[in-house]
């Protein structure tokens, strides 16, 4: 059933002089299986928003549900809750400490009260999906290169099993080739697992490459939310709310402008590949 927010709000301060709403009646649901997008500019609410979707912050107004249940009901069992939806920080390599790989990422299952064998077995495998094999296990997490400690750090979240995996700014420091390979995986988890995975980004090539779906927050308000194509049709809109689109739209504008007959909704340099070769091919003769 998903993650369903009904006119969600949250205040700083609340109550004081220094009152600021980081969210303002925010409302959507989150199908099971989903891959969201979430963007926004610093300041737009996009972070507290995520920290109330495992109940990491509580919302000062409005409803919050998982699989039908209101999390804020009384008696509501929130470490069942952060064990289903897990969050991942920015930066989540700051998050380690234990003295070798494997058990880190021990310990969120060993805390879930599993057995020392289901518990070193979902290591393996959080570590499998990760993309580290057997020769990182005993390794220290602070002798590893940037891009591997945040695949520890991801995988000490995946085996705690989640149904849904929310990631804030996964990519953030990594050169290109570390970024991909993060995201590649990730996606393959979204496929083979049928998981839900929220992914924030201020980049919008990685969005309009591996999201279903983009929410575009803004002043602690949902402004956009659909499929990245339309979203992203709404280009001059974001950047005046100190967004853009992938670069990729600009050019087919561009392209469009100069009377090229292709496709709008185009968000991917793939796609704009293929339509640009579709468009250089000779008329198929009658």
């Amino acid at each position: 059933m998903g993650i369903k927010a009904v006119n969600l709000n949250h205040i700083y301060g609340q109550g004081t002089a220094l009152a600021q709403y980081a969210l303002k009646d925010v409302s959507f649901e989150i199908e099971d299986g989903e891959f969201v997008g979430l963007i926004g500019h610093t300041g737009s609410g996009k972070s507290t928003l995520i920290q109330h979707l495992n109940g990491l912050l509580r919302a000062s107004g409005g409803e919050l549900y998982y699989n039908g249940e209101n999390i804020y009901n009384h008696g509501y069992d929130m470490r069942k809750l952060r064990s289903k939806v897990g969050l991942v920080f920015q930066y989540p390599e700051h998050q380690l400490f234990e003295v070798d790989v494997f058990s880190d990422v021990c310990f969120g299952p060993k805390n879930q009260g599993l057995s020392r064998e289901d518990t070193e077995e979902r290591a393996k495998r959080a570590l499998q999906a990760v993309g580290l094999d057997e020769s990182f296990y005993t390794q220290s997490p602070f002798e590893l290169s940037g891009g591997q400690k945040r695949r520890v750090a991801i995988a000490g979240v995946l085996a705690m099993e989640p149904e849904v995996l929310i990631l804030d700014e996964p990519t953030a420091g990594l050169d290109p080739k570390g970024r991909d390979e993060i995201l590649d995986e990730i996606a393959v988890l979204h496929k083979e697992k049928k998981m839900t995975i929220i992914l924030v980004s201020h980049s919008m090539e990685d969005i309009a490459r591996y999201a279903d779906r983009l929410m575009v927050m803004n002043h602690g308000e949902k402004v956009f939310d659909g499929p990245p194509k339309e979203v992203f049709k709404h280009y001059k809109e974001l950047e005046k709310i100190g967004l853009a689109a992938p670069q990729i739209t600009y050019i087919v504008q561009d392209l469009r402008s100069r009377g090229v007959d292709i496709d709008d909704e185009i968000t991917t340099v793939a796609q704009a590949r293929q339509a640009i070769l579709n468009l250089l091919k000779p008329d198929t003769p009658q």
